[in-house]
């Protein structure tokens, strides 16, 4: 049953994706803006509305985090860029989700937290603790992790009769994002090979342990203990110079990169998790072209490609914001794809 009011959400950061959370969380009747956080000086005091194009909506823009978390809402759309991505303390995300979560407020958040159990006891037991304390529950989700390589390479192997490996590949297109941040500091786009690897050391650290809960979460829900999920990762140096969103590459750095994980067990993989990032994919060649792939080995063998998400960054987005009914019903504690309904874009269909 849907609720019978609007449910309040306070949008927690509006970078690329939560900026197209707050889109949509102010288009649907479903849901009441509460409050909006920013990290940007230059937003504070801007309409959330106006922010994102749209028409006034009369909750301005704070980066107050107190005056937040004293606010009544039923859920907050944690999006910011993860502490983790430039080398900060991962502990920065989990004291602001602590604090949301002890106030009050169900967390649905786009930085991991897909399965927190892979940390082992003493995350769980924090993130549990402020849930009891608010009455809350706790939801990481996205579009992969949270989707391409979780939950929809689960729903498939409910057509297996045997199952021998699973293995989910996305391969991503850079040209047009427009943040030289996420493109070239981080991800490691335009940087010469000497420089590469420590730019890209602090990606590296998250990617493993990101993946590794996607893999660990699929591994848990099939019954399957991994011994290890082991990473592997190259990259592929530009033969010309071109020119993207977030600037220009040079002959001779680095223009893609290619990243493996897989969950092991006895030494064999039981699960891979192939990614692959291109500067821009009509000037590289090497590796998959854009789109996602599953594969399930067994019986049945089942192949699924999935050729374009055009905006990958709305459908992270929306995922989250599609979740926001059911994490608010669900019982208090952490929440995984494994204990709620199904996702859907009830409310998002739109005839006319």
């Amino acid at each position: 049953m849907p609720p019978s009011r609007p449910l309040r959400v306070v949008q927690w950061a509006t970078g690329a994706v939560g900026g197209y959370a707050l889109r949509d969380v102010i288009s649907r009747p479903d849901f009441e803006l509460a409050g909006v956080l920013v990290y940007d000086p230059d937003k504070v005091g801007v309409d959330a509305g106006e922010l994102v194009g749209l028409g006034s909506t009369g909750i301005m823009c704070t980066d107050d985090v107190d005056r937040v978390l004293a606010l009544d809402a039923d859920c907050v759309l944690h999006m910011p860029l993860p502490a983790a991505y430039f080398g900060g303390d991962p502990a920065t995300d989990v004291e602001a989700i602590c604090a949301l979560l002890s106030s009050g407020k169900n967390v649905i958040t786009t930085t991991g937290f897909v399965y927190p159990r892979t940390y082992g006891p003493g995350l769980v037991d924090r993130l549990e603790s402020a849930c009891a304390t608010g009455g809350t529950s706790l939801h990481g989700t996205g579009i992969n992790p949270g989707f391409m390589s979780d939950l929809l390479p689960l729903a498939l192997t409910g057509l297996s009769g045997r199952l021998d490996h699973i293995y989910v590949r996305e391969s991503s297109d850079f040209r047009g994002h427009p943040s030289r941040q996420i493109v070239a500091d981080l991800i490691g786009f335009t940087q010469a090979p000497k420089d590469y690897a420590g730019a890209v050391r602090p990606f590296r650290a998250f990617q493993r342990a990101l993946f590794s809960e996607s893999v660990q979460l699929v591994a848990h829900a099939l019954g399957v203990e991994l011994d290890e999920v082991e990473e592997t990762d190259e990259y592929e140096l530009a033969a010309d110079e071109f020119e993207i969103a977030a600037g220009v590459v040079r002959p001779g750095t680095v223009c893609a990169s290619r990243w493996v994980f897989s969950g092991l067990v006895r030494g064999r993989p039981f699960m891979t998790v192939e990614c692959v990032y291109k500067a821009d994919a009509a000037r590289v060649s090497r590796w998959a072209a854009p789109g996602f792939a599953v594969h399930i080995q067994g019986r049945p063998t089942i192949a699924v490609a999935i050729d374009e998400v055009e905006h990958g960054l709305a459908g992270a987005a929306a995922h989250a914001v599609n979740s926001i009914a059911s994490v608010c019903a669900a019982p208090s504690g952490i929440r995984t794809v494994l204990d709620l309904p199904l996702a859907t874009g009830r409310g998002t269909v739109r005839l006319a």
